[in-house]
């Protein structure tokens, strides 16, 4: 969808290691932020240069914890005067009480919790996009029940023809 991606991790030759290897097959076209150890992504001068490089006032963040790979950066540049959407369930956390006071923290602060189904679908718009049928693999990646309706409707195409 044309949309500038950035990939970062906190220390690739540490414990963390590298961006994982699915996210950078999925988006050849992110720019990599490998940091110096930072936490937080937005303590980052690359990673803000990158940021302020896109020339976008929105951003959508997801990250390994919901809490810190998130959180830190999501609530910086919102503070920075970005608009910052956090996927939640592209993330993850140590606890189901972990991420209650992450959500708690993003609507205070007024960053806006989020689904990769609703981005996708805010992405999306229209099924008359000439990459609608790529957008549609995407649903039923992260929605089994949407990859059955797919199939059916696969399947009716081909019978129709």
């Amino acid at each position: 969808m044309k949309i500038p991606a950035i990939t970062t991790a906190s220390e690739p030759q540490g414990p963390n290691g590298p961006p994982m290897s699915e996210i950078i097959d999925g988006a050849p076209h992110a720019v990599a932020v490998l940091r110096k150890g930072e936490v937080n992504a937005w303590d980052n001068e690359d990673f803000r240069n990158a940021v302020k490089a896109t020339g976008r006032a929105t951003l959508i963040m997801s990250g390994v914890w919901t809490s810190v790979c998130v959180m830190l950066p999501a609530l910086d540049t919102k503070a920075a005067g970005f608009k910052v959407y956090a996927v939640i369930d592209a993330s993850g956390d140590v606890s189901e009480m972990s991420s209650r006071t992450t959500l708690a923290r993003f609507t205070q602060a007024g960053v806006i919790p989020t689904s990769t189904n609703a981005i996708l679908s805010e992405l999306h718009r229209t099924w008359t996009r000439p990459e609608a049928s790529e957008i549609g693999k995407l649903y039923g990646l992260t929605s089994p029940s949407y990859a059955a309706v797919l199939e059916r409707y696969e399947r009716s195409q081909d019978v129709a023809r």
